[in-house]
């Protein structure tokens, strides 16, 4: 297999994949920091290794990849490029829960599955965003529904086909429900809205999205779900996008420490020096363990459940809390070059910052855990 700039990729598996193209990734991130622009070289690089179909089942021409595998592809892809990681890893959520659907019988997904394995669309995720209580609505018309709304962080726009977005809807019978739909980029009335111009993860172009009496079919509503509330279908996606992103913020994580040792090597003897670099290498291994651990919790093919919801975004909250120290403590045992822009490790200290906004966030998560301990019901 041949990469768009001449690179001949020798492995097979997903994961050797990602470390060949590495360095095409690693090539371009410094710029797309800089500049706030999308990573269209590593979205290149992703396509021309057959990564963006990695999620699909075999049967369907993909990977069949894991969720497991997937949350290591895109740690792996942090390590040469955050914005690449944490992009992708919204395609690659968003695919994965399809391949969920799909072996369920549920209809559209077999379809989609095989456009992400044939053509190798790009699959954009709003739900970060929307979760239990989505901005926008849905208003119900002959065939379908006329949504309204913007949506913000929705990264990888520029590159995307269709957007898995969620939608308030009032239901004349059953009350205010949440609708999440496919809606294809190419839709009248969807524009972007290119205002990402942020502290980290510049180059996921997570620009916000808005929709303006867009038409949307009633064969494209993927779920029906009650309003304000983490129930059944939503534990599933969640478990399944959460893990998989809590892998790229490993991997920025990882990214820094791995800098910082490179340093650190002539200050080997001192015992500040050691100390640091103990302390990062501890938290990073409670941190790999915690995600083993969701990752253990919700299995190949998750089933509903608020424990295994848990689970996971306590692996993330870990994920994010260790991330920063991390990043801290890389930037402390390198000193001043590590402040300079350009530096790995200056682009690990920003990028690590955004896991903390993704539901649930770390403050937000240890309430749940609370509540839950305590017999009191899920807000």
């Amino acid at each position: 297999m041949t990469t768009t700039d001449g690179t001949t990729l020798t492995t097979t598996s997903v994961l050797d994949r990602a470390k060949e193209i590495g360095p095409i990734l690693a090539e371009h991130a410094e710029r797309h920091d800089r500049d706030a622009t999308f990573v269209t070289e590593a979205y290149d690089a992703l396509r021309a290794a057959g990564l963006l179909r990695a999620a699909v089942p075999i049967e369907l021409g993909g990977d069949g990849a894991t969720i497991r595998e997937l949350a290591a592809l895109q740690r792996e892809l942090a390590h040469h490029c955050g914005s690449t990681a944490l992009a992708s890893s919204m395609h690659q959520h968003v695919t994965a829960f399809t391949a969920w659907r799909y072996r369920r019988g549920l209809p559209g997904a077999e379809a989609t599955l095989r456009r992400v394995a044939e053509e190798q669309i790009v699959l954009v995720s709003t739900g970060g965003g929307d979760f239990t209580h989505p901005s926008g609505e849905a208003v119900a018309v002959d065939g379908g529904y006329l949504v309204n709304g913007r949506k913000r962080f929705v990264s990888q726009g520029p590159a995307g086909a269709v957007m898995s977005a969620m939608f308030a809807y009032d239901d004349p019978e059953r009350g205010l429900r949440v609708l999440n739909m496919a809606v294809p980029f190419a839709s009248e009335g969807v524009e972007i809205g290119h205002n990402w111009d942020t502290l980290g993860m510049r180059g996921t172009a997570s620009d916000d999205v808005v929709l303006t009496d867009v038409f949307v079919p009633a064969e494209r509503v993927l779920a029906d779900r009650p309003h304000g509330v983490v129930d059944g279908p939503l534990q599933v996606i969640a478990s399944i996008a959460f893990t998989i992103i809590a892998g790229a913020y490993l991997g920025v994580a990882e990214s820094a420490y791995a800098e910082a040792l490179r340093h650190a090597e002539r200050r080997a003897e001192d015992p500040s020096v050691q100390r640091a670099v103990g302390v990062m290498r501890e938290r990073l291994q409670v941190a790999e363990w915690a995600l083993d651990g969701a990752l253990e919790a919700i299995g190949d093919d998750p089933a509903p459940s608020y424990d295994s919801f848990l689970a996971v975004m306590t692996a993330k909250s870990v994920v994010a809390r260790t991330g920063v120290e991390v990043c801290d403590l890389a930037m402390q045992v390198v000193g001043g070059p590590a402040f300079f822009r350009g530096s790995v490790i200056e682009r690990a200290y920003r990028d690590i910052r955004a896991a903390a906004f993704h539901p649930l966030t770390p403050e937000a998560t240890l309430t749940a855990l609370g509540r839950h301990a305590l017999r009191l019901p899920a807000e």
